[in-house]
């Protein structure tokens, strides 16, 4: 077996670096001089190592100063309703996700008043995890009204996403978003592959189209992995 390129094995030894936490957020980086000289290669090669991961979003340059780790978490717009897979996908990163659940249930009280149906009707249920490039990045714990979307279960949510299936069934009109911060329970920390201690995005998120309230979702996000943008345009 033949060894991976020695750029590909510098991006590796950073990656690492980044990922295990030894290279923190806004930490510097060795310089390209001291990486050629480290892995016995032209500073050429540890430039292209250096520029893959800058293009990846994991560092930055910058003119004088050098090249530091930079906060890497998925961003999304707070006043929008956006696919999540494009967003990823925007990013040049892989999207995929983790189907947990997909289910008919009887709406309890609290289903009930967010999805404005009766106590015990029938509503759709799933629970999804979004990831990218294979880190999970939101918990979608989402329920919706079958009445608007009636073929929302027998859908491929490997193909498409819940976001997707929606405003192919109902385009959106309306939403609402309620966001705070707090610690997951043991069953979404371990989803998410995160400690119990780990403080996290929690959005309530309702959906409209017209006058009809169609979907009622609980979207948890780790607080290292993602944020949340807000944008008003001034007349």
């Amino acid at each position: 077996m033949t060894s991976a390129p020695r750029f590909v094995q510098i991006k590796q030894y950073l990656l690492d670096a980044i990922q295990s936490g030894r290279f923190a957020i806004h930490h510097k980086i060795p310089p390209e001089e001291q990486l050629a000289k480290d892995f016995g290669v032209s500073r050429m090669t540890a430039n292209k190592a250096i520029r893959d991961l800058v293009q990846e979003g994991y560092l930055i340059r910058q003119a004088g100063l050098g090249t530091f780790v930079t906060d890497r978490k998925s961003e999304s717009p707070l006043a929008e309703v956006n696919n999540i897979a494009e967003e990823v996908r925007s990013r040049g990163h892989h999207y995929s996700n983790a189907i947990l659940l997909c289910e008919e249930i009887k709406a309890d009280d609290e289903v009930a008043l967010r999805l404005g149906v009766r106590v015990n009707t029938q509503v759709f249920h799933s629970i999804i995890i979004h990831k990218e490039n294979q880190l999970p990045i939101q918990l979608e714990n989402r329920y919706v009204n079958p009445r608007w979307v009636p073929n929302y279960l027998s859908a491929d949510f490997s193909k498409q996403t819940p976001n997707e299936i929606l405003v192919k069934a109902c385009p959106i009109t309306d939403l609402e978003h309620v966001v705070e911060a707090v610690l997951p329970d043991s069953q979404s920390a371990e989803w998410l592959d995160i400690p119990t201690q780990q403080p996290c995005l929690s959005m309530i998120r309702r959906t409209w189209s017209g006058d009809h309230l169609i979907s009622y979702a609980r979207l948890l996000h780790p607080g290292d992995r993602y944020k949340l943008r807000s944008t008003k345009k001034h007349q």
